[in-house]
C-alpha cells in the first residue's frame, strides 16, 4: 500500500501495529536497526513479541525504546494519529478532540500531545540569515491581563513563577526561510539585542519597528527600522511576514486552546513554528501532509517527557 497522503487514509494504513514498527523503524533507522544499548547494527527480530534482540549485548529492545513513545501504553496506531493530527491542522487541535477521536482519556491525550510537541522542537545552531538576507525581529504578548484573571489563576501563575501579566514572546523571521520564537522575560536592550545576534548572522539586513531596544544592531546588520505610529509598510520595510505568524500563533492559542498556562508556552511556540516552517518542500512547492507526518515522526528519538516534568512536580518547579 502506498503512504498515506490524507489522514483518512493515514487510518487505514497505521491499523495494524506492524506496519506502525515499520514505519517508525524506517525513519528511525534508514541503514539498518541499531541497539540503543550498545549500538550494534546486528540484531534477531523477534516476531511474536514484536522486538529485536541484540546479537552482541543481547538486551531485547522494542521500537518505542529511547523514543516520546518509551514507557506508554497507548498503542502506535494512536500515537501516530494523534501526530498527523497535530502536525496539519492549522490552528492546533485540543485534547479534548484527541480524546474523542482516539478513545482515550482528555488527560491521556493532553499528556500525549505534549510528548509529540517535544518531538517537533528544533533547537539549531546555524544562524538565520547572511548576507543579502533580509531578516524580520519582532515582539508580541500572549495572554490575558492580570486585573482580568479569577483571583485563583492570579495566584497560581505567580506561585508557579509565571508573570502578573502577559508573556512576551520574540520572533525572527528570514524571508524566504524559516522562523524562530522564544519566550523573553523583558523588552530590555540587553535581552532583545542578545537573542537578535545569537539567531542571526551578522551583516544581514535587520528589519524591525522602532521600539528603543533595537538601537544600536546598526553597528552589526544593515537595519532599517519602520514607525508602526506612522504607517506598517515602507517598501521593503516592514514586519508583515512575522506578524501573519503572529496571527497564527494566536488563532490556535485562543481559538483551539484557549487557556495556556505560560510555563506550558514555549511547547505551543515550538507546535507552531514546526507547521510554520513546514509549510513548503525544498523545492518551493506546498508540501503535502503525509511528507509533514514524516518530518515530525523522523524526529521522536532522543526525547523523553515524563508526566512530573510536564506537569511541573520535578523539583517542586515548572519546567520552562
Amino acid at each position: 500500500m502506498d503512504k498515506p497522503k490524507t489522514l483518512q487514509e493515514a487510518i487505514r494504513y497505521f491499523k495494524d501495529e506492524q506496519t506502525c514498527i515499520d514505519a517508525i523503524a524506517e525513519l528511525r533507522w534508514p541503514n539498518g536497526v541499531v541497539c540503543p544499548k550498545c549500538s550494534h547494527n546486528e540484531q534477531y527480530y523477534l516476531a511474536t513479541q514484536r522486538r529485536w534482540k541484540c546479537k552482541q549485548c543481547k538486551k531485547q529492545f522494542s521500537v518505542k525504546v529511547g523514543t516520546i513513545f518509551e514507557d506508554s501504553a497507548i498503542p502506535l496506531d494512536k500515537w501516530l494519529i494523534a501526530l498527523w493530527m497535530l502536525v496539519n491542522c492549522k490552528n492546533g487541535i485540543s485534547s479534548y478532540e484527541v480524546g474523542r477521536a482516539l478513545g482515550i482519556t482528555q488527560k491521556s491525550a493532553w499528556f500525549v500531545l505534549h510528548r509529540l510537541r517535544l518531538a517537533l522542537q528544533t533547537k539549531s545552531l546555524v544562524k538565520l540569515g547572511g548576507p543579502g538576507s533580509e531578516v524580520e525581529v519582532d515582539e508580541t504578548f500572549i495572554g490575558g491581563k492580570a486585573r482580568n484573571m479569577h483571583p485563583n489563576v492570579h495566584r497560581r501563575r505567580i506561585v508557579q513563577g509565571g508573570p502578573h501579566d502577559k508573556t512576551i514572546v520574540m520572533g525572527m523571521l528570514e524571508r524566504g526561510g524559516e522562523v524562530r520564537a522564544q519566550i523573553i522575560p523583558y523588552r530590555r536592550k540587553n535581552v532583545v539585542q542578545r537573542e537578535v545576534r545569537e539567531n542571526v548572522t551578522a551583516m544581514s539586513t535587520l528589519l524591525t519597528d522602532r521600539l528603543q531596544s533595537y538601537e544600536g544592531l546598526i553597528r552589526d546588520y544593515a537595519h532599517y527600522m519602520i514607525d508602526h505610529a506612522e504607517r506598517y509598510v515602507d517598501g521593503q520595510v516592514h514586519t508583515n511576514g512575522l506578524e501573519n505568524f503572529w496571527s497564527l500563533l494566536k488563532r490556535g492559542l485562543k481559538g483551539t486552546y484557549v487557556a495556556v498556562e505560560p510555563f506550558h508556552l514555549f511547547r505551543y511556540l515550538d507546535e507552531q513554528v514546526f507547521r510554520f516552517n513546514n509549510r513548503k518542500d525544498a523545492t518551493g512547492q506546498k508540501m503535502q501532509d503525509g511528507e509533514r507526518f514524516e518530518i515530525a515522526l523522523s524526529r521522536i528519538a532522543g526525547k523523553r517527557l515524563t508526566f512530573a516534568e510536564v506537569t511541573g512536580k520535578v523539583g517542586e518547579t515548572a519546567v520552562n
